[in-house]
């Protein structure tokens, strides 16, 4: 039990000052911002996946520069023994600090407006120039500009398209001339709104929007000392950064910073001892381990402090797919969908624990995102369901699954895609299912092994047994489940133990039970066999019985690759 002086877990935490002051463990990455001034760049772009400590890296960057600062909260990390650094650089700046994770509009006017009030609420933080005595009157009314409120919507900031373009050129000018220092820009998640465009059909409209803003205060700024912006890809096409000057895209294939985006092997360590949970390191290892980021491997930090929470209170706690639920993996499902044969045979190598070697653009446009079967493999490895092993050959690289997380999750879509494919045809998928009913093996089995063939399947043989059962249970469960008037029950209790599928059709009183396995060597009728005495032997027809079902069947089902054997025992 976690001792009553033990550091609190930040899980969703992205304040740097909030991290610090209220007692939450930080896995230090301050030497960021040592790197980051010694490795100049006037626009340095970092792109990495979700859930990797961008947001909270800008936060600490904005704690760390911005005049007013508490230095309090860098005592003991890793910057603060750069002392000289520290006092040329800790507080010295006015910053400007923006996320536009929350710019996601269903239409363009609602983005917009969203827009608004993420700059006009960055703005508001700065209401002392109002009494700046280096300001004129007409200065004053610029500002006042970035934080009118409209009359229809007390919460609203209302800006013309001339004043929200040139909205953080404005208050960085202002700030120059009030601190007569240049400004530090700082935008979190840039690409979000252009992401939530492309979904919304106003694409091209906030692409102008964004790039006319970055053009004003990134490419054309004497006030700007520099500038830092996060997101998951690099947008090129649409010429948003074209002509910045010294500009820096420092991605997940960049050395340079390379450990300061996800926790490294030794990070994870610290942290698993300190909460006294180092016995955890082998399952955490190979859940949320494995991206490489330049040539650092590192774990998905969202994942394995989400874990060691709740393995804090109960340390026989399973893991889960904790990345998975800030996503609707949508990417994955559109890669199923486009993928032709070849490629439904480099996700089964893949899923199996192979790499494969694609050619990697990583200026993609979200516009381009699903063009074509090669874009989506770019984007699979710059949104982390991939990651690079090895050195790449120029845009050449060798991808593979990371971890044990992403691995389940492409199971999980593959299971999706295959059900929502089959039940395209009804009236096959309705024979299918008919076929149990009519004790009719033989038909089940020949349109069982159709959909298996069309669909890809699970080969690695270091994957367990049971996994590769549960997979298969989980295909046939969801066909099964087709039909409405049918009672489908999956691991219920029954006899002496869980059966895998249980079903009564109330109209007819015929119940069915099926048992599914693996055929680990391939020998498919030993593994039905197996199947069928083991519903013998634990009586799994027991609560169909009582349930008043006349007739029951008995179906032993087994599965090697994309093959299946369907064998009935009739009562």
């Amino acid at each position: 039990m976690p001792g009553i002086m033990d550091k609190k877990l930040p899980i969703g935490i992205e304040n740097f000052d909030e991290l610090m002051t209220e007692g939450f463990y930080y896995v230090d990455k301050t030497g960021m911002i040592r790197d980051l001034l010694y490795n100049w760049g006037k626009v340095n772009l970092f792109t990495r996946p979700r859930r990797f400590g961008k947001s909270l890296n800008m936060s600490m960057l904005k704690c760390f520069f911005e005049i007013g600062v508490k230095k309090e909260l860098f005592d003991g990390l890793a910057i603060a023994e750069e002392t000289e650094l520290c006092e040329e650089y800790m507080g010295k700046f006015p910053v400007i600090s923006v996320s536009l994770k929350s710019v996601n509009g269903l239409d363009y006017g609602t983005a917009r407006e969203m827009m608004c009030s993420v700059i006009g609420n960055e703005a508001m933080r700065f209401q002392f120039l109002l009494e700046s005595n280096r300001l004129t009157a007409k200065e004053k009314e610029m500002y006042n500009q970035l934080t009118t409120i409209g009359k229809a919507d007390e919460d609203a900031f209302i800006m013309s398209d001339g004043i929200l373009m040139g909205s953080l050129y404005t208050l960085s000018s202002l700030l120059k001339k009030h601190y007569n220092k240049n400004v530090i820009i700082l935008i979190d998640e840039y690409d979000v709104p252009l992401a939530k465009a492309n979904e919304g059909g106003y694409y091209d409209q906030m692409v102008l929007l964004i790039r006319n803003i970055f053009e004003r205060a990134l490419k054309t700024n004497d006030n700007l000392h520099f500038a830092v912006l996060t997101g998951c890809l690099r947008v090129a096409k649409e010429s948003i950064f074209t002509g910045l000057n010294n500009f820096k895209v420092l991605s997940i294939m960049d050395v340079r910073f390379n450990e300061y985006f996800g926790f490294t092997d030794k990070e994870v360590l610290e942290l698993l001892n300190y909460f006294g949970l180092s016995g955890l390191y082998g399952t955490v290892k190979e859940w949320y381990d494995g991206y490489r980021f330049g040539n650092v491997d590192v774990y998905c930090p969202w994942d394995v402090i989400c874990y060691v929470d709740k393995a804090r209170l109960n340390p026989g706690a399973q893991p889960e797919s904790f990345w998975s639920n800030t996503s609707d993996n949508s990417v994955i499902r559109h890669f199923l969908e486009d993928a032709r044969s070849i490629t439904k045979q480099e996700i089964e190598r893949l899923i199996s624990g192979e790499s494969i070697v694609k050619t990697i653009r990583q200026e993609l446009t979200y516009k381009d995102m699903y063009a074509s079967v090669d874009n989506i493999w770019s984007l699979l490895f710059t949104t982390g369901y991939l990651t690079q092993r090895g050195e790449p050959e120029g845009n050449r690289i060798r991808l593979s699954i990371p971890n044990r997380e992403i691995k389940n999750i492409f199971e999980e879509q593959i299971t999706e895609w295959f059900q929502t494919t089959a039940r395209k045809d009804g009236t096959s998928l309705d024979a299918f299912c008919e076929s149990f009913k009519n004790g009719d093996p033989a038909g089940a089995e020949k349109k069982f092994n159709e959909y298996l063939s069309r669909t890809i399947s699970i080969r690695d043989t270091a994957v367990r047994k049971e996994m590769k059962e549960n997979y298969f249970h989980g295909l046939l469960l969801g066909l099964l489940s087709y039909k409405d008037n049918w009672y489908v029950a999956s691991n219920r209790e029954s006899g002496d133990g869980y059966c895998d599928i249980l079903m009564e059709i109330d109209t007819e009183e015929i119940g069915i039970v099926i048992e599914v396995k693996y055929a680990e060597n391939g020998d498919l009728d030993k593994a039905c066999q197996k199947a069928l005495s083991q519903i013998e032997e634990r009586h799994y027809e027991e609560q169909l019985r009582e349930d008043g079902m006349q007739k029951i069947l008995k179906y032993g089902v087994a599965c090697y690759r994309k093959k299946c054997r369907i064998i009935l025992k009739e009562e």
